[in-house]
């Protein structure tokens, strides 16, 4: 944080150094400023200030009109969340850990947002996606709809619908991606492309009967008929649909049938459709240009140059937290590989493009009480945006990193420096 105070401090001693003469009366000022430049949090704290004062000075001239934009997400990502993510990380380098900084820390801009939804003080991931992808805040519990709708009751989505980021970088002709470690058909990602009066109709099976009578349709089926139904919503429009879809939640897109059994499912019977749809085959009938894969060496096997679109569904459910990854059947990438992965493929339309990414298992980390899990997974999401700012170029890339809502995670009592984060 570069704060009002140090930086008067700075202008104080550099006003001092340029009017020092070799009075007597200046020796004490002369003596504080050079005191000051031997002092290592002095000079640090001095470098942090100029840089800040260079990028805003030179921020006209250095950086263009964003043609590519990356969202991150840490979903459950609070402020707590991330000092304990910084400490371990650093304490993991062998350092004391607080002097460390993730990724994100680095960036030259920062700043807070409140997450409450219009009918709740604390918010749900549906509430906060949807009014971060559309500009507009809403009820909990509902996907890319406003305040006026009733949750649950399927009649109120119609003339509620809210127009997403990636929905209108998807009708300005850029190439759109979703990552999450989460169910891709989970409130934080389905916000990016779907209706629903309900975040948990995630499947048809998930649906009460009226809603599907009454013609809703399911979150995981929005996903596969994305191109077709934005351009049955938005009339004129011409899209070409999201050409990638990396996360878990393979269970929503087939049919409840064990003979549709993927090879690392975890279940008697993987899918939950009771429909009898297999909508990993509708999407690939839909899209004859695309790649469809399960497993870490389908994803390794994917040549960025030549891939066009691809599905990727890498587990029955959630993905593994990251800490657990290599127990995985078939493999899983990390959010970092998966977000490499995307802008190599994505980056290909010279129009640009739209990048979600969301590390969801952070929350489910804090909702299970495991402060390693989240902090760990917390630690990969850093990594993912590194690579994000490895691969794209900051003259028409903005990235953008924040969090959806925090979480109940404290530091207590008076440690001292460099105490083990995840200890006593």
């Amino acid at each position: 944080m570069r704060t009002p105070a140090l930086l008067a401090l700075c202008l104080f001693f550099s006003a001092c150094e340029k009017a020092a003469e070799p009075a007597s009366n200046t020796a004490a000022p002369a003596a504080i400023v050079q005191n000051a430049l031997t002092n290592t949090w002095y000079r640090a704290g001095h470098h942090s200030v100029n840089n800040s004062m260079m990028t805003r000075a030179n921020s006209n001239h250095k950086r263009g009109k964003a043609k590519n934009i990356i969202l991150f997400i840490g979903d459950g990502m609070g402020i707590s969340t991330v000092t304990a993510a910084r400490i371990l990380e650093g304490q993991m380098k062998g350092e004391l850990g607080e002097e460390n900084q993730l990724s994100f820390d680095k960036m030259d801009f920062s700043g807070l947002a409140k997450t409450y939804n219009v009918d709740a003080q604390t918010p749900d991931s549906a509430g906060t996606m949807t009014a971060m992808m559309s500009g507009v805040k809403t009820d909990v519990g509902v996907i890319g709809v406003d305040e006026d709708i009733e949750r649950g009751e399927c009649s109120t989505v119609a003339g509620n619908e809210l127009v997403t980021a990636l929905e209108l970088a998807e009708i300005a002709g850029k190439s759109t991606g979703i990552i999450s470690t989460a169910r891709i058909t989970h409130a934080t990602p389905a916000a990016t492309y779907a209706k629903s009066a309900d975040r948990n109709w995630e499947d048809v099976s998930d649906m009460p009967e009226a809603a599907v009578t009454a013609g809703c349709v399911d979150i995981a089926d929005q996903l596969v008929n994305f191109e077709s139904m934005l351009e049955a919503r938005i009339s004129a429009v011409d899209v070409d649909g999201i050409e990638v879809a990396f996360g878990g939640g393979r269970r929503h897109f087939l049919p409840k049938d064990a003979s549709f059994n993927s090879t690392d499912a975890v279940s008697a019977v993987e899918g939950d459709r009771t429909d009898g749809r297999d909508l990993t085959a509708e999407w690939q009938a839909n899209y004859s240009n695309g790649v469809y894969i399960t497993d870490q060496s389908g994803f390794d096997g994917l040549n960025t140059e030549t891939t066009e679109r691809v599905f990727g569904l890498f587990n029955e459910s959630h993905m593994q937290y990251e800490a657990d990854r290599e127990n995985d059947v078939a493999g899983e990438p990390s959010v970092s590989e998966m977000t490499e992965k995307a802008i190599k493929i994505l980056d290909n339309n010279d129009e640009g493009f739209f990048l979600m990414v969301e590390s969801g298992r952070i929350d489910h980390g804090h909702h299970a009480g495991s402060a390693y899990n989240a902090l760990t997974d917390t630690i990969e999401f850093a990594n993912a945006v590194q690579s994000a700012i490895d691969n794209t170029d900051p003259e028409d890339t903005l990235i953008i990193v924040t969090a959806d809502h925090g979480h109940v995670f404290t530091i207590a009592g008076y440690p001292k420096r460099g105490n083990p984060i995840l200890g006593k």
